[in-house]
């Protein structure tokens, strides 16, 4: 039974124009997403917020993804900051400065709370906001959604104060090099905030759910979850965790080297595989076998 490993049938073709030099890569743009948690319903275990892109979407269209975008350039914008400094995040993240590390940190929580209405921040280093609802709010998160507000001119304009301490960072993925839409992207973890709740809150999701990793992973092996590899990777590495707090304690731990795909030609034959994850493996034969992905 194939399981919902997301392949655009395009990749072969362009990974042959990769190996041939007839196609350039892209440099990949910087991007975040965030793997919200919280108690299943007061069983030892956790769930995970996830949405579905629209089947209309260019990229991953149908695909369960978790929410994040690309960094803004004005995501490194001075803002109010409360936990490790971005000279710390630098160095746990891998990136050259403060404002680079900055910048990510804060596209992660900005893009949580456009997509899903979810605010990591609060008006004072040790508390979060309770409610991010009503018209007011929904003013300020349609504005940043439409690039009219930036997230430091939001957070200044409520004297709210970024909450870094309560992302973990988790994992870090290359979109492949002959995918023409390339994502350098840190995945984070974070507890959802007491009082606060989700919602669709993006334009390019028809459908969210609260999840056990579990039980998403057991809904891709099936193949009835579609999901691009580091989706399904990063759900398969929380199934050890039984609550939000153990998984991001454990975040401290998490190796943050970057995987990316490697594809090679063996014969007529493209062979692509990610470091580290057999699984994704995938053998496509040549044109003239019939193959595909």
């Amino acid at each position: 039974m194939p399981n919902g490993q997301w392949y655009p049938p395009e990749w072969p073709d362009r990974i042959r124009a990769l190996a041939a030099g007839e196609l350039t890569a892209v440099a990949p743009r910087r991007a975040a997403t965030v793997l919200l948690l919280r108690e299943a319903g007061g069983a030892a275990a956790i769930e995970v917020h996830m949405l579905r892109r629209r089947a209309s979407m260019a990229f991953a269209g149908g695909a369960y993804a978790y929410p994040g975008g690309s960094v803004d350039p004005r995501d490194e914008h001075p803002v109010r900051w409360a936990g490790p400094s971005p000279a710390e995040w630098a160095a746990r993240l891998g990136v050259a400065t403060a404002a680079e590390a900055q910048a990510v940190v804060c596209a992660a929580v900005r893009e949580t709370y456009e997509e899903a209405g979810v605010l990591l921040a609060g008006s004072t280093p040790d508390t979060v906001v309770g409610d991010t609802t009503g018209d007011d709010w929904e003013a300020a998160r349609a504005a940043l959604v439409a690039r009219e507000l930036s997230f430091a001119e939001f957070l200044d304009g409520r004297d709210l104060v970024l909450r870094s301490d309560l992302l973990g960072a988790w994992a870090r993925w290359i979109t492949p090099e002959f995918e023409p839409r390339r994502y350098d992207t840190w995945f984070f973890v974070a507890a959802l905030p007491t009082g606060q709740r989700t919602r669709n809150a993006s334009t390019e999701a028809d459908r969210t759910v609260w999840i056990r990793p579990a039980d998403a992973a057991a809904g891709y092996d099936r193949g009835d979850l579609l999901m691009m590899p580091p989706t399904i990777a990063t759900l398969r590495s929380l199934a050890p965790y039984d609550s939000p707090l153990a998984a991001l304690d454990a975040a401290r731990g998490q190796d943050l080297t970057p995987v990316l795909a490697r594809a090679r030609l063996e014969g007529d034959e493209v062979v692509l595989s990610w470091p580290g994850h057999d699984e994704f493996t995938r053998h496509v034969p040549g044109p003239g076998a019939g193959g595909d992905l």
